[in-house]
């Protein structure tokens, strides 16, 4: 993101193989939002299953790998193929990793993250061909990546958030629905299927989201308690639920021409993306080490400033259009 206002007002030229607008959708989702998932992963399956995850140089390798994808780009005179071969192994390594504890594990439930890593790693692999020119039936790559990071956080929601806000609220007791539960992990992977193969028409796609989007509403309704309000390491995961719900709603609307698109995107990106995966990191990174979930003011201040960054890049130009460079440099 440092380099990000440097490309993007054309300061420094994007890597090598991306244009500027691919090299920065590309990294956000392959490069941050993988490294979030691989980081949640390792530290989640050993805590589900007791088993280890990779640690020590099988864990540095892992996390070489992701550097050389991110990095190998910006280097001279490396061949198209070995930066395809590097960036899209990391995923496939993370699934590896996980092979034998989950399969160690009781709850086979738990074993769906491996072929959701193998599938975001084919649809990396996809979005390099498209990205060299390589003629193909399919939709944009990045959008179903997108749709399967939203797919994981759906099923990850579904089991930490009802139980991180029971765990710290004395009394509550979430209320879950299991054809809202069932009908949101569908529906993504409808509205995914649909990214990748281009099936529905346009006004069947938006409804697809618009449903999603109350399903969303609907779930959150269920695990919300005012006493969230005061606990950031709650209220930014419950924060990130809600742009779910509303990133979904603008998605749906932008399709029918009624919202602008780029603000629609953004509100699933920056608003879900961005600001769940910065809760889970802080929840888990101090859950899992025995220390208290209070967080320190900087990192509450991390929160507030996440999701205003989200409401000035989604709602400024829709309100604003003819100021759009400055919405994208203000987050």
């Amino acid at each position: 993101m440092a380099l990000w206002p440097l490309v993007w007002h054309g300061q420094i030229g994007p890597p090598s193989h991306y244009d500027a607008i691919a090299w920065h959708s590309h990294e956000m989702l392959f490069g941050y939002a993988a490294a979030v998932i691989a980081g949640f992963l390792l530290t989640a399956v050993r805590n589900w299953t007791g088993v280890d995850t990779w640690t020590g140089p099988r864990l540095a390798l892992l996390a070489l790998v992701w550097l050389a994808g991110r990095l190998l780009p910006w280097v001279g005179g490396i061949p198209v193929g070995v930066l395809v071969v590097v960036d899209v192994a990391f995923l496939p390594l993370l699934a590896i990793s996980l092979i034998h504890p989950l399969w160690a594990g009781q709850n086979r439930v738990n074993r769906v993250f491996v072929p959701l890593l193998c599938a975001m790693a084919l649809v990396n692999l996809l979005s390099h061909l498209q990205l060299i020119g390589v003629q193909n039936p399919f939709g944009d790559a990045r959008r179903v990546m997108l749709d399967l990071i939203l797919l994981l956080i759906v099923v990850v929601a579904g089991r930490v958030l009802p139980f991180f806000t029971r765990s710290v609220l004395p009394g509550f007791q979430p209320v879950s629905r299991s054809w809202v539960e069932k009908g949101s992990v569908l529906l993504i992977g409808l509205i995914g299927l649909n990214d990748l193969f281009a099936l529905l028409p346009i006004v069947v796609s938006a409804g697809l989201w618009l449903l999603f989007a109350l399903l969303q509403l609907l779930r959150l309704a269920g695990w919300y308690d005012m006493r969230v309000l005061r606990m950031p390491v709650l209220w930014v995961l419950h924060a990130g639920y809600g742009w779910l719900t509303l990133g979904s709603l603008l998605y749906g609307l932008s399709m029918l021409g009624l919202f602008t698109p780029s603000g629609a995107l953004h509100a699933l990106t920056i608003g879900v993306v961005g600001v769940f995966t910065l809760g889970m990191m802080a929840r888990v990174s101090l859950g899992h080490t025995g220390r208290s979930i209070d967080v320190s003011m900087p990192t509450a201040l991390s929160f507030v400033l996440m999701n205003l960054g989200a409401l000035v890049r989604v709602f400024g130009p829709a309100a604003f259009p003819e100021k759009y460079a400055l919405w994208v440099d203000i987050p």
